[in-house]
């Protein structure tokens, strides 16, 4: 663990830290990646425990960040969904301008460094879905099943949706590098990975995708919108295309499938999936405004 993130280990960190944020995401990266056994394991797992604790104590001052808004949400499943599906328009982030100008603004290098952002921010949705179905009960569990199987292109490795935004990566000739991404990008990536990597946070992680299904559609739309206007084809478009409409089933059916028996069961649980939910939205937030800054800026106005 680097030096500089010695100090986080015994104070709240701040999200802003760019520092912080890379070095997370190197964490996962690593964490993430299959590999053989290596002789100094020992010195992997202690590291790791370490590191686990920076990223515990930067999602725990996200929690303290939004618990006034997710403590408003009821703990009945009615209206604990009328709550949720109304962060479509109410939530951090929802509605921002950003996204009509690169439907019909941005030229072919604006709309380049946004995709790589994004790129760089993705956390790989089927991974997390398969991370976060672990030990649910068995309907949550069947509806995330039935999300990962649509992710992995029902068994089709063309229809992958993961191989379709890296088939889109590569025909832009883009490479999302740590060290060159906006902090705020590798948060959002950093904070999907943390709560779906920790059984404390599966209802947290259980909020945030859904909340993912929710939003997405209305952006994924306006950005397939700009990449048509650019010239790119209906099959180098397909990444968004096929979102900006499945995603409004996926959400349909995670609310009813997902977060409805989960509240049912357990009012408490409420309150972690609201959580989950505000947070990933502020962390998209954060994106959107970094976005605008560095894309409606001068260069030399351009943040580090």
């Amino acid at each position: 663990m680097t030096a500089q993130l010695q100090p986080v280990l015994r104070t709240r960190p701040a999200a802003t830290d760019a520092t912080l944020q890379r070095s997370l995401a190197h964490f996962n990266r690593r964490r993430m990646k299959p590999v053989l056994p290596s002789a100094d394991w020992e010195a992997t797992v202690r590291e790791e425990a370490e590191l686990r604790l920076v990223e515990g104590r930067w999602i725990e001052a996200e929690r303290a960040a939004i618990a006034d808004r997710a403590a408003a949400a009821p703990a009945d499943p009615a209206g604990f969904i009328a709550w949720f599906e109304d962060l479509k328009a109410t939530g951090p982030g929802q509605g921002d301008v950003l996204f009509d100008w690169l439907a019909n603004d941005a030229t072919l290098d604006e709309m380049r460094w946004f995709l790589t952002q994004e790129a760089a921010g993705e956390a790989g949705f089927d991974d997390l879905v398969a991370l976060t179905q672990v030990k649910l009960p068995p309907r949550p569990k069947l509806e995330l099943a039935r999300n990962y199987w649509d992710e992995m292109g029902r068994g089709n490795i063309k229809g992958m949706h993961g191989l379709l935004l890296d088939a889109l990566v590569e025909t832009l000739d883009i490479a999302p590098t740590i060290e060159t991404t906006a902090w705020e990008s590798l948060a959002l990536a950093n904070m999907m990975l943390g709560l779906a990597t920790s059984r404390r946070y599966a209802y947290h992680s259980v909020g945030a995708l859904g909340v993912v299904e929710l939003t997405a559609p209305g952006r994924v739309a306006k950005v397939a919108q700009g990449l048509r206007r650019l010239g790119l084809s209906d099959r180098e478009r397909r990444y968004f295309d096929l979102h900006a409409v499945l995603d409004v089933k996926h959400s349909e059916a995670w609310n009813a499938e997902a977060l409805v028996p989960l509240v049912a069961a357990d009012p408490a649980v409420a309150r972690a999936l609201a959580e989950g939910a505000l947070m990933r939205l502020r962390c998209g937030e954060r994106c959107f405004d970094r976005y605008r800054a560095e894309l409606w800026s001068v260069p030399e106005a351009r943040a580090a």
